[in-house]
């Protein structure tokens, strides 16, 4: 019984967890472009958004986001970009970034693009001293999303699934029907899925500066991001 309710367990989670049949191609984006390629070509469609170059830094762009003046920073490793950060480009109070920090985090729970990376809400409560905590606490305020996929149904969750078995199974292991080996498929289908939604990250965290705070927004492109390949 014990075996048969962790392999249905695990199968029913299959089912619930939407992915793209080209998962390599399925990239985190910003503002509905992909975070790929060269840094001048990204650099030229964030003018296209309606961002402009900063005068004083030459590598910051500036503009409006989700109803903040903010300043975007084009990250990249080996020449391919992995990362926008999206930085306030204003300071503000302890009282005010709990609020703007709550309010972003309500922003991405309601919005369906994206799938909470924690089982639980996070939120600031409104008597919590933040000053406090990241001084003497070291307290990181973070919250952390995964961006679903643009192909989310059953079809490219089946497609998927079969590409990704096939390539670490042969047919003839695949028709191995014993409780067993199905744990140890379903297994590895799950973890194949959380590393697909692991690549699409995008997370925000309160910053500090000299009693001052700002929020800064991170979306990752993972493929891009250095594993330590040049180690």
């Amino acid at each position: 019984m014990k075996t048969k309710y962790k392999k249905s367990s695990i199968l029913f989670l299959v089912l619930l967890l939407p992915l793209t049949i080209l998962a390599q191609k399925d990239v985190t984006q910003f503002l509905g472009i992909p975070i790929d390629g060269f840094k001048p070509e990204m650099i030229l469609k964030l003018k296209n958004k309606g961002f402009t170059v900063n005068p004083r830094k030459k590598d910051v762009l500036e503009g409006e986001f989700n109803g903040s003046s903010v300043n975007l920073y084009v990250v990249t490793n080996n020449n391919k970009v992995c990362r926008i950060m999206v930085s306030d480009a204003n300071q503000m109070n302890e009282s005010d970034i709990k609020i703007r920090f709550n309010t972003l985090c309500q922003q991405f729970y309601n919005n369906k693009k994206y799938m909470s990376s924690s089982k639980t809400t996070f939120i600031i409560p409104e008597d919590e001293k933040i000053s406090h905590k990241m001084t003497l606490d070291n307290k990181r305020y973070q919250a952390s999303f995964f961006q679903l996929p643009i192909k989310n149904d059953s079809i490219s969750i089946i497609n998927e699934m079969k590409s990704f078995l096939l390539s670490k199974y042969t047919k003839e292991q695949l028709e191995n029907k014993s409780d067993e080996f199905k744990n140890e498929i379903s297994e590895a289908g799950i973890s194949h899925i959380v590393d697909l939604y692991s690549k699409k990250s995008v997370w925000f965290m309160i910053n500090e500066e000299y009693g001052k705070y700002y929020i800064s927004i991170f979306y990752d492109n993972e493929y891009n991001r250095a594993n330590g390949e040049g180690l």
